[in-house]
């Protein structure tokens, strides 16, 4: 049964679904969702009413939300090797680190991208916060990464799929600075993955539409 993703490329939930189904080499029917397109909004609304993204169809079985569409996959399709360790303890570390990324890292920086969109009705308390807390997150991961390959155990899980696209933006909205070398060493690991150097390749053509100016990089 043919597997449908609807996402876009350039969304960084979208890329954790993407970088997965790459990892796994497993076959899917890619269907770009344009929100600025009432007829394309409405075709993922019907899916999922909360008009969020990605969505993954299998036959009549919806799949919501990013790490949900991974383990998923990782049980029905999965791939030469597992994103989440059959050993539950293993499994619990990789999903934590997952959560990490979705909630310290892509939370506070889509609040700096999001301000940027607010015109003038901007609020800087708001990004302020927000960087201070990207802060806190890269300082609290350079020491995880001090002698880490992956984020989580020694292979590519779950995890690194959800930290690919966090530091990826992260650092373009806030900058991983010198403070933290063994934070930029590992992003510079996944950006080289070659699912990951997929999923960028495929989103440089909409970098325009990054608020802040995709910077001249990566």
């Amino acid at each position: 049964m043919t597997l449908t993703l609807y996402a876009h490329p350039f969304a960084s939930y979208c890329w954790k679904a993407l970088i997965a189904l790459y990892e796994s080499g497993t076959p899917f029917t890619f269907r770009l969702i344009d929100l600025g397109d009432a007829a394309s909004a409405s075709e993922l609304e019907r899916l999922w009413p909360f008009k969020k993204f990605p969505v993954l169809i299998n036959g009549e079985k919806s799949v919501i939300e990013s790490t949900i569409i991974i383990e998923y996959l990782d049980l029905h399709y999965p791939g030469p090797a597992r994103l989440v360790p059959v050993d539950a303890t293993d499994a619990l570390d990789v999903r934590f680190a997952d959560r990490f990324f979705d909630n310290y890292v892509q939370t506070p920086m889509q609040a700096i991208v999001s301000d940027a969109l607010r015109g003038d009705r901007r609020d800087p308390d708001t990004v302020a916060h927000a960087r201070a807390n990207l802060d806190t997150a890269y300082a609290w991961l350079e020491g995880r990464m001090a002698n880490r390959e992956w984020v989580s155990g020694d292979h590519f899980s779950l995890a690194d799929c959800s930290a690919a696209p966090a530091l990826f933006y992260a650092d373009w909205a806030h900058p991983i600075g010198n403070a933290f070398p063994s934070v930029r060493a590992y992003r510079a690991r996944l950006n080289a993955r070659p699912s990951v150097a997929r999923t960028i390749d495929e989103a440089r053509p909409y970098r325009h539409f990054f608020p802040l100016g995709a910077p001249d990089c990566d």
